[in-house]
């Protein structure tokens, strides 16, 4: 048989093989193509709008805004110890605050997450914006490794290098009809619309930190905070530039005092409450300098 005879029969052969099976009913199994830990994530058809979570508190959308995100969900459990995953300690601590706010009225509020569904991070800080919201607090908890004894709260803002970047990136990204901070930005060029959102990130940051040191003084002697609690980090959750946002670490899983605190009826009023007044206060501060 001559090469050109062989090569054909190569070619060939499969495909001879397949149609008689084919013509026969049978079908020979096929390998499982893929990664068995490949995580698929229902989108909304383009050009829905996507579901936004319930506003409590005053019907009156004058009164203040205050969106709760509980970190991590879904398929992302977060930091994890003690039996204990960050995703559902987060949420136990939102509801927690949540309801005090309703509880104490006059401020409205809503939660990212109710239940234990994923959300990525610019879906999270894009539900407060679409929202209207006035102030943006992201829960989270850490985990210390195997380091023991390590405790105690921080409280997070955005660092001064993120926020410019996060300014620039913003500016280039959002459409020629948005608004930031009631500035319109059409019809204005590239350069000044960047000018406009650094400005308005440089109000929205000094905000952020009044709300942190807040958070800090309400929580002194009723919440245990870390030796270093006040810090600033690149930290996408964070990025928006016309909303004054603060992530807070709650405490450690590792640690497995705090995580028992944190996950308690007692732990989560004393956060609640903590945190309720300090967000009271910030928004009686801000409606004064109004």
């Amino acid at each position: 048989m001559s090469l050109r005879a062989q090569l054909w029969l190569i070619f060939l052969a499969p495909v001879v093989l397949m149609g008689a099976l084919f013509a026969l009913g049978l079908t020979l199994p096929m390998p499982a193509l893929g990664r068995g830990y490949v995580i698929r994530i229902t989108l909304p058809p383009a050009g829905e709008p996507a579901d936004l979570p319930q506003v409590l508190g005053p019907k009156d959308k004058s009164r203040p805004l205050i969106v709760i995100d509980a970190g991590h969900g879904g398929h992302d459990p977060g930091a994890s110890g003690n039996g204990i995953e960050e995703k559902n300690l987060t949420l136990g601590l939102a509801k927690a605050l949540r309801d005090e706010i309703v509880k104490e009225g006059g401020i409205r509020v809503a939660l990212t997450r109710s239940d234990d569904r994923y959300l990525v991070l610019a879906e999270r800080f894009g539900i407060a914006r679409a929202l209207g919201a006035d102030l943006f607090l992201s829960i989270h908890a850490d985990s210390a490794g195997d380091a023991d004894g390590v405790s105690g709260a921080s409280i997070y803002t955005l660092s001064n290098t993120a926020s410019s970047e996060a300014a620039s990136r913003f500016a280039d990204r959002e459409n020629s009809a948005d608004v930031v901070n009631g500035v319109a930005l059409d019809g204005r060029s590239d350069m000044i619309n960047a000018i406009l959102v650094q400005l308005s990130q440089r109000k929205t940051q000094e905000d952020s930190n009044v709300f942190a040191g807040l958070i800090l003084r309400e929580g002194k002697d009723r919440l245990k905070f870390h030796s270093q609690p006040l810090r600033s980090a690149e930290l996408a959750v964070l990025r928006a530039p016309d909303l004054p946002s603060v992530l807070y670490e709650a405490g450690f899983v590792t640690n497995p005092q705090e995580a028992q605190a944190l996950t308690s009826p007692r732990g989560r009023e004393a956060f609640a409450k903590v945190m309720a007044r300090a967000v009271r206060i910030y928004f009686a501060r801000q409606s004064g300098d109004g």
